[in-house]
């Protein structure tokens, strides 16, 4: 698939997306306390968008810095941005939706759906877990699924969005394993899934081979399990 977005994980649920304008678009930046994200990708000199999924700080990793830093705008869920405003994100960087919605920029748009979690930031009720669906220029959409188990409407999320990509929780404990995993994103149907969410620390140390297999055996999606920092979509 040619997608000129170009796409790299950065250990855990964190993404840093580049749309086809040049925009740098970073997904739940857990990055400088993540075991797994390589020294030289902890620092980030440019972002022009910062996308949350939910409050727990695993998630919400540096967003305040990065966003202080740069002066990305941050998108999340209504309750989790006011608490993100208190911990000293500009009020005009902030960019407060909720599930249903979506926010349209100058080459792609986020919509925010719905994961099966909990969500809270130091303590705080951060609002309702959420899945991001972003979708760019020519028809390309990206789906990250948050931290979520598998539930039925993601079968109508992949008739509504169409998701080319999906970003997928494996690690087990906390989230789905890999074979649950394998069955939710077959309900989404795509062309290509990433596994995420997994070998952080012990608890989650899934094995992303289990979840390719499953799902290639199931469907027709091709499972894409990229080295940190790697750019996995041309």
């Amino acid at each position: 698939m040619n997608t000129q977005i170009k796409a790299h994980w950065l250990g855990h649920s964190a993404f840093k997306l580049e749309s086809q304008s040049g925009k740098i678009i970073y997904i739940d930046p857990f990055l400088k306390n993540n075991p797994t994200t390589p020294e030289e990708l902890k620092e980030v000199k440019k972002a022009d968008y910062i996308l949350l999924t939910h409050g727990h700080e695993d998630h919400v990793g540096d967003t305040v810095e990065i966003a202080k830093n740069t002066g990305a705008k941050v998108l999340g869920i209504v309750e989790l941005m006011g608490i993100l405003q208190d911990e000293g994100l500009p009020e005009d960087q902030a960019v407060a939706f909720n599930k249903g919605g979506t926010v349209h920029f100058d080459d792609f748009s986020v919509t925010l759906v719905s994961a099966n979690h909990s969500s809270s930031f130091n303590g705080k009720y951060a609002g309702d877990p959420g899945g991001l669906v972003i979708s760019f220029e020519d028809d390309i959409c990206v789906y990250h699924m948050g931290d979520t188990n598998i539930f039925a409407d993601l079968e109508l999320y992949g008739q509504l969005y169409q998701p080319h990509v999906v970003l997928a929780p494996i690690g087990d404990h906390f989230t789905m394993g890999p074979e649950e995993a394998a069955f939710a994103v077959d309900l989404v149907g795509c062309e290509f899934a990433v596994p995420c969410h997994y070998a952080t620390w012990p608890p989650i140390e899934s094995d992303p081979n289990e979840f390719k297999e499953i799902l290639e055996e199931i469907s027709d999606t091709e499972v894409i399990i990229p080295e940190i920092g790697d750019n996995f979509l041309v």
